[in-house]
This record gives structure tokens, sequence and C-alpha cells, in this order.
């Protein structure tokens, strides 16, 4: 990248600060730092007179971890145009990465590893959402494989017991802690509780070896089919 572009800095802790106008100053220099704030007063004062092209965003200012969320979202209603990457120290709230991220972030870029890099910056500059660093990129992949893999498990379950998606469905409100008489009501389940008893039967027989079977409750039933993956505890959604 050989254009010019200006970046404000929202970063609290003075050490951190100058480490991160170093990577500027040596490794991006087509960047001009315009400004540099420790909140989001200091922040909005600098944005009255200069507005960057990129804002660097640091999540956790002054104690807070939450109020980079409210900022990023405050910047990009109020100035549409400007590149938003957030550089945070919050390692383990993920959470907190998606809701940034919905607050129209462009990109996040943790402060481990590799740390920021220019890669990161130019790709935010050319206009590309979902630009991550790679201590980010590794727990996305991380969780793709885990996600693929699950479900790779419960097809094959589905296929060996021959789970059809009443089946899937029942289970899934059962884990819900429905009722067979609230099941019976749902839309995508055309039974009445008699029918959801007898499919409950039959679901024993299928899950559960004949040595087995004996004294099997709605619980131990639910617990199974998670154990197979049949329903997925992590995305337990109900049916209208």
């Amino acid at each position: 990248m050989k254009d010019k572009f200006k970046v404000i800095i929202v970063e609290d802790a003075r050490l951190e600060l100058k480490g991160t106008e170093e990577i500027f100053r040596t490794d991006i220099p087509e960047a001009e730092i315009i400004g540099v704030a420790a909140n989001e007063a200091e922040l909005d004062s600098l944005l009255q007179s200069r507005v960057p092209d990129l804002l660097l965003l640091d999540l956790g200012l002054g104690g807070s971890t939450t109020v980079g969320v409210d900022i990023c979202a405050k910047v990009k209603r109020e100035y549409p145009a400007v590149n938003v990457l957030i550089f945070t120290g919050e390692l383990l709230n993920e959470k907190l990465w998606v809701d940034v991220l919905d607050a129209g972030a462009d990109g996040i870029a943790l402060k481990t590893g590799e740390l920021l890099t220019k890669y990161e910056i130019y790709n935010v500059m050319a206009g590309k959402r979902n630009v991550f660093n790679q201590p980010v990129l590794e727990k996305i992949v991380k969780r793709f494989r885990e996600a693929v893999t699950r479900e790779s498990l419960r097809q094959k379950s589905m296929i060996q017991y021959e789970i059809d998606r009443y089946d899937e469905c029942f289970l899934r409100h059962l884990a819900l802690g429905y009722t067979k008489e609230m099941i019976s009501s749902l839309k995508t389940m055309p039974f009445g509780v008699k029918s959801l008893e007898k499919r409950q039967a039959d679901l024993v027989s299928r899950l559960f070896s004949d040595s087995e079977q004996r004294g099997i409750n709605v619980t131990r039933l639910v617990v199974r089919a998670i154990e197979l993956n049949i329903i997925d505890i992590s995305n337990l959604e109900a049916d209208e």
C-alpha cells in the first residue's frame, strides 16, 4: 500500500501505546498517526477536528471491558467511512469479540503471538471485513473443525439409529424441558401424546442395548441422544 492514510489510536496503557506506535513507525510508514486517546471523551474531542481513515481501538479502557464495544458502535454510526480495527488484550472473552463485530468492527487483532502486523492494517484499509490476526484465526479454525466433526458424528448417528426429523424434534424438545403434551401442540409434530409415548419407547429400543433398556426415563434418553450427537446441546432451539 502506497497511499497515505490517517490513524487515531485509542489505548489507555501507556507502555502498550508506545509499542503500537513503534509498529506503525517501523512497519507501516504509510500511516500518519493524527491523534491518540485514552478514553471515549478524548476520542470525541479528537473527532470534532480530525476524522481518521482508521481507528485502532482497544476494548478494555479504564477497567471496563465493554466501553470499546460502545465506542465502536458510535463511531460506525456517526462516521461510517472510518475503518475500525480492534486491537485488544481481551484474550478469553470471545463473546466480547462477537459483540464488537456486531457493532461494526472491520476486524480484530489480539495482543498475543505475532501481535499487530501490516497485513491486518492493509486488509482493513483495502475494505475487507472480518480481518483477524493469527491468534483469532487459530481459534476460528479450531471451532470450525469441532463443528464439522460434531456434524459428521451426528449424521452417522442419524443413519445408524434411523433417526428421522420427528425423532430429532421430539428429543430436542425433551432436552428443552417440554412435556409430551407441549410437544404434541407444536406445528412440526403432528402427533398426539399416545403416539409420542410410543415413539419414546421405540427410541429407547433403538438407542439402548437390550440389557440397558429397563428403567430408562426421559432424562436418560436425552443424555443418550446427546452422547450420540443426535441432538447438539450447544445449539438447542425450540420450534414454534
